[in-house]
């Protein structure tokens, strides 16, 4: 009997081990999906990481969103580098500069890790799938469009934008530099872009530089979800609402204040919740053998445009932010 007993505890117990065993090895399979922003802890990005979570939990992979406290492409390299040590799945970044995360980038295709890009562009030679906001030429002539309207078609005006190597940022300014050239020839350009590091107090300390400056500014269009609400406090503390027009790229929650009183004339965006979570997404989709494709509904974000040999992904239009309209957004 004895003997019995002692084969029924050593059968549970290899039992046991085996049932750790796999879930040991459940554990270890189960997909990891890191969606690196520019930076963390502002506003778009809190955003878009809540989306990103959310996809993660819907879909039941384990989303790492991690990412520099500033605007720096040495430090996402830096945190890449451990993430490849990991052994991830994919790696999802929006680029500070892209030709400083492209070596990174290579290393980590090399070690067999998918890699995206979203909200802006890296190194196309090194990304598998690129999911973009907004039809970028369609949203900086739309940002000009929105100044002309709220400054006139004559007049100094003036751009005040994130980060210098933000390719996303400077695509959507060159766009509408060359559609003002053709469409506004009226407008002044008073000075180069002016950078500020994705923070909004920058961008209202550069902005009273511009109004000391450029005493005739009638309009400034901020490039970056901080740039706007910078270049309206400045504004607003000057005086200035009436007489200088700001619009730009804000989020509607964080441009309620500016909006209230004018001195943020028209804020434009998408959801970023939405774009994290198209992200992760697509991520799991393309591990899964599924690429994106043109018309494509995805749950919880809507139809996406496809372009590129199902390479690039358009997470769809923008919205406008106004005075009457803003507090009906939550985000």
């Amino acid at each position: 009997m004895k003997k019995v007993l002692v084969l029924l505890v050593v059968l549970v117990a290899m039992t046991g081990l085996v049932f750790a065993a796999g879930a040991q090895e459940a554990e270890d399979d189960k997909i990891t999906i890191v969606v690196m922003p520019k930076l963390v802890g502002i506003p778009y990005f809190n955003a878009s990481e809540e989306g990103a979570l959310q996809a993660g939990e819907d879909l039941g992979v384990e989303v790492i969103y991690t990412g520099p406290t500033t605007a720096d492409a040495a430090e996402q390299v830096k945190m890449l580098e451990d993430l490849i040590s990991k052994g991830v799945d994919v790696i999802a970044v929006a680029p500070n500069d892209a030709v400083a995360l492209t070596p990174v980038l290579m290393k980590a295709k090399n070690a067999g890790i998918v890699i995206f890009d979203w909200d802006t562009p890296a190194d196309p030679s090194v990304v598998d799938i690129s999911v973009h906001q907004i039809d970028d030429q369609k949203f900086g002539e739309h940002m000009w469009d929105l100044l002309v309207e709220e400054m006139g078609p004559t007049g100094e005006y003036a751009i005040v934008t994130g980060g210098l190597s933000a390719a996303n940022l400077n695509t959507w300014i060159d766009y509408g530099l060359d559609y003002a050239k053709m469409n506004y020839p009226g407008l002044k350009l008073v000075t180069d872009r002016v950078p500020t590091d994705e923070k909004q107090q920058v961008a209202y300390q550069k902005t009273l530089d511009l109004i000391k400056a450029y005493p005739n500014l009638k309009g400034i269009v901020g490039v970056s979800t901080p740039a706007p609400l910078g270049a309206a406090q400045a504004v607003q503390e000057k005086g200035k609402n009436d007489s200088i027009a700001v619009v730009g790229s804000s989020l509607p929650t964080d441009s309620g204040p500016y909006l209230e009183d004018g001195s943020l004339r028209v804020g434009t965006l998408w959801d970023p919740a939405k774009l994290g979570y198209l992200t992760v997404v697509l991520a799991y989709n393309y591990l899964n053998g599924t690429k994106p494709y043109d018309g494509q509904e995805i749950e919880n974000v809507g139809t996406i445009t496809v372009w590129d040999d199902n390479r690039t992904v358009i997470m769809g239009p923008p919205a406008d932010f106004t005075k009457e309209n803003y507090a009906s957004y939550s985000f």
